[in-house]
């Protein structure tokens, strides 16, 4: 049966996170039932990731195998006419039957938005994470120079994380500000359960000044869930891109 890859955006405010859940609106059910509605047969979707409750995705890789014959074009089309405007496929192409959404990724990236100013910002409810406390950008870009290469980051991880190991690699972590919003941003070969938003937790208490620099490596060295900072609201976390192997990424414009 062809396999189909698809290049999706939407905004988690609503859903209960990407995984279906008995009886709770998620993106991977709402995504279904619309797939269904058009292939008219049922489908499982794969996703890249499992965004938490309230995350948001710019580029989320997401793959189902279909008997339906359409062009990559049609299946855009047709899906976006049966999903809510909360969600959009931007992009659709056929891909070998090996391909898995998740388990072929090599690298995952994430950033995180904070409005950084003294009052919050209507228009932007929900999108980011409100913090009037001033923040030293120049700071947190140092301490999150300690956070790159492969570490136990057992200290940022969920209680209810069910990875193997807590051993990751992270790429890049790069801090940035364009007028009142932070931006922290991210590339791993994979995270933890809640990883960048208790990453980011630590990096606030450093852009404070409530900490020094040098406390994320005293975070990282404790292994333990109890020495980190506090976990910050999903509203500001974005799933932005993945990557693979063969060339595949979810910037990558499938219709080309």
């Amino acid at each position: 049966m062809p396999r189909l890859a698809l290049v999706l955006e939407y905004c988690g405010t609503e859903f209960h996170g990407w995984q279906k859940q008995k009886d709770l609106p998620s993106v991977q059910e709402t995504l279904e039932v619309a797939i269904t509605q058009l292939v008219q047969h049922p489908v499982t979707v794969v996703a890249a990731g499992r965004t938490d409750r309230g995350v948001h995705a710019l580029a989320m890789v997401a793959h189902f195998d279909t008997s339906a014959n359409h062009a990559e074009r049609s299946f855009i089309l047709g899906i976006n006419h049966f999903l809510p405007p909360s969600i959009r496929v931007h992009a659709a192409h056929y891909v070998q039957a090996s391909f898995h959404a998740r388990f072929s990724a090599n690298f995952r990236r994430y950033q995180y938005r904070i409005l950084n100013r003294n009052t919050n910002a209507p228009l932007l409810h929900e999108r980011v994470f409100w913090h009037p406390i001033p923040l030293d950008i120049k700071k947190m870009q140092e301490a999150a120079n300690f956070l790159v290469g492969t570490h136990d980051f057992t200290s940022f991880r969920g209680k209810d994380c069910q990875a193997k190991t807590p051993i990751k690699t992270i790429h890049f972590c790069k801090i940035s500000r364009q007028e009142d919003i932070i931006t922290i941003d991210i590339q791993a070969d994979g995270f933890l359960q809640h990883m960048v938003r208790n990453i980011t937790g630590v990096l606030l208490k450093v852009g404070e000044g409530r900490q020094d620099i040098t406390w994320v490596n005293t975070v990282l060295a404790a292994k333990t869930r109890t020495a980190a900072a506090m976990n910050v609201p999903a509203c500001g976390l974005y799933f932005k891109e993945v990557g693979y192997t063969h060339g595949i990424s979810s910037h990558w414009n499938f219709n080309k």
